[in-house]
């Protein structure tokens, strides 16, 4: 069973994310309300800041789930979880913003990303240098 864990880790984090990114793409409007009071200085508009964290979710939760640029995709959904920790702080949902960190965190540490695509063409170059 250990070999399946981080394969488990990595796809049941990265359907968070893509659930998460989705839903923000998709009900743009109820999640406005979440981001930071600084945000209101930027030069551009709320949903758009909304679409874009959306977008940023959805495509890295989707590069994890299929397992390419997996340490990169997970080190980037790290940062941007630890970034959400600072803003929420603690309570109900900055602990569960930790969870997920500390998830998505074990990911980027992981040395073993079999079942993905980055296993995949690593072993057809090394399969073609020979």
């Amino acid at each position: 069973m250990d070999r399946y864990a981080s394969r488990v880790l990595r796809i049941g984090t990265a359907l968070v994310f893509i659930w998460f990114g989705f839903e923000q793409l998709t009900n743009v409007n109820e999640w406005t309300g979440w981001l930071p009071s600084y945000t209101s200085g930027f030069p551009i508009s709320a949903t758009t800041l909304v679409y874009i964290n959306g977008a940023f979710e959805t495509i890295f939760g989707l590069l994890l789930l299929v397992g390419l640029y997996t340490k990169l995709s997970a080190s980037l959904l790290a940062l941007h979880m630890a970034h959400i920790i600072s803003v929420v702080g603690y309570g109900e949902i900055g602990v569960r913003d930790f969870a997920i960190f500390v998830a998505v965190l074990s990911v980027a540490l992981s040395s073993s990303h079999d079942f993905s695509l980055d296993t995949f063409f690593s072993r057809r170059k090394t399969e073609q240098v020979q």
